[in-house]
């Protein structure tokens, strides 16, 4: 029982050292952005939640989401997703109308059901590895192909081609706070070194997201041995 143990860990190091080799510098970026959260964010989002009602927040984040959707068409017809695709277009279509540009989500309950694509899963649809994890500044966990794919739906994002400065950095602002206050009710379930936590949490949920809920089996037969 004993070795069966020493394996798995022995294992378990190899892999965190494969996905993670950048670990010493994503450890120094994810204090960082511990730091601003505690500092800066999260208050905001405290105060957020606590003023205004959730009806409002509500609408904020059917509002981006709506927003979003654009991207989400974009890339399950990169995918060859055309049912998807044609779901995302009915959505946006009668959220844009008759939600009211998305604040209300009509779409959801007449069958048009709200989809999770973006560049990156697309990458990894068509093939490309995750590469090493990396922290980003902010914007938390990534891969090197998440952190591509991040830069072609924010370029694709009509907030960012707005032409009003303080508008586009007003939306890009409100859409930070709405993804933080939906990230409070998660928290709870960290256990453990929060780094090591958030970088395997965030990693299955790639890989089950590129693969559309197939989780492929990881175990090696050493494992299915154990006394």
């Amino acid at each position: 029982m004993l070795i069966s143990v020493l394996v798995m860990n022995s294992q378990l190091a190899v892999a965190a050292a494969e996905d993670d080799p950048l670990e010493s510098i994503n450890q120094k970026v994810h204090s960082f952005n511990v730091f601003m959260d505690r500092y800066f964010l999260l208050p905001v989002a405290r105060g957020y939640t606590r003023y205004i009602p959730a009806p409002a927040r509500q609408g904020v984040r059917n509002f981006f989401y709506n927003i979003g959707d654009v991207s989400v068409l974009a890339n399950n017809l990169l995918q060859v997703k055309l049912e998807a695709a044609a779901s995302d277009a009915g959505r946006i279509m009668v959220n844009t109308t008759v939600g009211v540009l998305g604040i209300f989500d009509v779409a959801t309950p007449i069958g048009f059901n709200r989809n999770d694509e973006d560049f990156g899963q697309t990458l990894g649809y068509w093939g490309i590895g995750p590469g090493p994890y990396m922290v980003l500044p902010l914007f938390g966990p990534s891969t090197l192909r998440d952190s591509l794919g991040l830069l072609v739906d924010t370029a694709t994002n009509p907030i960012n081609h707005q032409d009003n400065i303080r508008v586009r950095n007003s939306a890009f602002a409100l859409e930070q706070l709405d993804r933080r206050v939906a990230a409070m009710s998660v928290e709870s379930l960290i256990t453990g070194d929060p780094y090591i936590f958030t970088r395997e949490a965030y990693l299955q949920q790639r890989q089950y997201l590129v693969n559309d809920g197939e989780v492929e089996e990881t175990w090696d037969d050493d494992w299915d041995n154990w006394d």
